[in-house]
């Protein structure tokens, strides 16, 4: 049911997005949009330096709960895990249209995950990588990544939730978080030092993916995807960018990490089922998707609204699309900042009760911006491809 829902619901705004591609209204001028790119560019890289400086410091957390496990250092790891969270799902704005993120998304943000993969699960104290000793005998960077996905796209081995599994473990609780003990990187929790040098390595892997992310949206770096970004024909980088913000806007947020968990009311098909990070992450996603249309990053830095930005080429050639996508935005951020916490707990009871009422909100609020997007794109004339 749920399979059959999300593919009538992409189904949809894909159709609508091939009707914007057939479009042969007059091109935007180039010029007028060249400033309203680089400043798209210049806005991303801003985001993935705070993307590489939270990490460096859940790395630092992580590292002082290895050196000495403690409840306050787990709660500090934690803490540093839930912060990185807030720049990166922001950073997602920029996925799906061949850009950075996408070459290592796989490796920094896949869910879900299989737990039984990584580490021990209740009932099953010797199963997951951790404890494969025979066939694993020594954890390394490049066995990890290695076996990514190996034979299962819910087999992650790397990444934020693989992070997050090690940091609060299984989530069997109705009332909060998952409570793996710190005690679990101490003797004589089976294989605690496999445990602590899995966490470690991927720690720093997360350091490298996002590093590189960086390093590719950097100014002044020829060859870099910046610089081939602004050299493209204006009008086709901005239908690229407009693809990735509809694309994430309702297939992968109203679709994927709504839609599906709302049809199956299955813990396991929550994005941040071990932290209970679920709703936390979704606003952060809208943040970073009107960050990127609207120019403001950090939304309260006094950024007027003359930006040259995605909203201001509406703005300036369809007033009235303009006006509808700003409605929208703001409805769609509202709507999923009413989705109730924890968001397992949301997606439970029946239809008309009001947790299940705001998730269905939201998944429609997120819909509409998506096919705004596509609609205005038409109005102006790009060619989607998709």
């Amino acid at each position: 049911m749920a399979t059959k829902w999300l593919l009538s619901s992409i189904g949809l705004v894909l159709s609508v997005l091939s009707a914007a591609a057939q479009s042969q209204r007059p091109q935007l001028s180039n010029p007028s949009l060249q400033p309203v790119l680089a400043h798209y560019a210049a806005t991303t890289e801003r985001i993935a330096v705070d993307c590489v400086s939270t990490a460096r410091t859940l790395q630092q957390a992580i590292l002082l709960l290895i050196q000495e496990p403690s409840a306050n250092r787990l709660d500090e790891a934690r803490t540093a895990w839930r912060a990185a969270r807030i720049p990166y799902c922001q950073l997602e704005a920029t996925r799906f249209y061949e850009g950075p993120i996408d070459r290592f998304e796989s490796f920094i943000n896949a869910w879900p995950v299989d737990e039984r993969y990584i580490d021990a699960v209740e009932g099953e104290p010797n199963v997951g990588l951790i404890h494969r000793t025979t066939d694993y005998p020594i954890l390394t960077k490049d066995v990890l990544v290695g076996l990514n996905e190996h034979e299962g796209k819910r087999n992650i081995s790397t990444g934020f939730h693989a992070i997050e599994f090690l940091l609060w473990g299984q989530d069997t609780r109705k009332d909060g978080p998952g409570q793996r003990p710190y005690t679990d990187f101490l003797p004589p929790s089976p294989h605690h030092d496999r445990r602590a040098t899995y966490l470690r390595i991927i720690a720093a892997l997360l350091i490298e993916h996002l590093e590189w992310i960086h390093s590719e949206w950097a100014p002044d770096k020829p060859g870099n995807y910046r610089s081939l970004f602004l050299s493209m024909e204006p009008s086709q980088a901005l239908a690229k960018v407009l693809k990735g913000l509809g694309t994430l806007t309702g297939p992968e947020l109203a679709g994927e990490r709504l839609g599906v968990a709302y049809e199956t009311r299955e813990q396991e098909d929550e994005h941040s089922c071990f932290s209970d990070n679920t709703q936390a992450d979704l606003v952060q996603n809208v943040v970073g998707l009107s960050t990127l249309y609207f120019g403001k990053y950090p939304p309260t830095d006094g950024t007027t609204s003359d930006t040259p930005s995605i909203h201001s080429v509406f703005k300036a050639y369809h007033a009235d699309s303009a006006n509808r996508l700003n409605t929208a935005w703001s409805q769609a951020l509202e709507a999923v900042k009413q989705i109730p916490h924890p968001f397992d707990q949301a997606v439970l009871g029946p239809n008309d009760g009001p947790s299940r009422r705001a998730v269905k909100q939201a998944i429609r609020s997120l819909w509409s911006v998506s096919d705004q997007l596509a609609k205005s794109a038409a109005e102006l004339g790009l060619k989607l491809k998709l």
